[in-house]
């Protein structure tokens, strides 16, 4: 999955996802422009896409519903710095042009 936003404040980045058949397990890779890369556990259940990583100095979870068809997709991250109270973090849609 590649990631760009026309803002200044957003750096581009690329993730990978995938799994392990035996444990039945998701991942998601992430890298980025500024040299960021995290390691993420992801869940597809119904209509939801869920990645989170839980990391002491810096846990972070996004969660997308994906609706009208496939058509859609919203989603809403959260973050907490040094295991503080989670706050609210990137928004995004996402809809599919043709």
């Amino acid at each position: 999955m590649r990631s760009k936003i026309d803002d200044p404040n957003f750096s581009s980045g690329v993730a990978i996802f995938g799994s392990d058949d035996v444990a039945k397990k998701y991942s998601m890779l992430y890298f980025d422009e500024r040299g960021v890369s995290r390691k993420y556990d992801v869940t597809m259940t119904g209509n939801q896409l869920k990645w989170w990583r839980d990391e002491p100095s810096f846990s972070q979870r996004f969660t997308i519903a994906i609706q009208d068809g496939g058509n859609n997709m919203v989603g809403v991250g959260e973050m907490s710095r040094e295991g503080a109270t989670w706050e609210k973090d990137l928004a995004l849609t996402f809809v599919r042009l043709s």
